[in-house]
């Protein structure tokens, strides 16, 4: 055996050592990606039946808001109707009343009066 054997075979046993050291990282990197995966596939599982309630939960909410929205309408409606129904008794009733009292002042301002003589 030649010094370039010797050479040869020290080289040899030395990328064989290299590839060894870098191998275990590999390895251990290859674990990694497996368990990052099932991670993975664990936190989909569990997220997508909540991203489905919060669905069912916000299409529960916007019939809900539908039917709000209904009543306030209606009681805006009845709101605008009171306030029509007020206008409309006070000119009808309002100001035959104030004639009325008006008139009775008159005359207890005038029997007031006579009773002084």
């Amino acid at each position: 055996m030649s010094i370039a054997d010797v050479a040869g075979l020290i080289a040899a046993i030395a990328f064989v050592l290299l590839v060894g050291a870098l191998a275990i990282p590999l390895f251990k990197l290859g674990r990694v990606m497996d368990e990052a995966r099932t991670s993975l596939a664990q936190i989909t599982e569990h997220t997508l039946p909540v991203i489905d309630e919060a669905a069912q939960t916000i299409t529960a909410t916007n019939g809900q808001i539908a039917k709000v929205d209904t009543v306030t309408t209606a009681a805006a409606e009845v709101s605008t109707n009171v306030s029509a129904m007020t206008s409309l008794i006070s000119a009808t009733v309002g100001a035959p009343l104030i004639k009325v009292a008006a008139f009775s002042l008159a005359v207890r301002g005038l029997f007031g009066k006579a009773e002084k003589k």
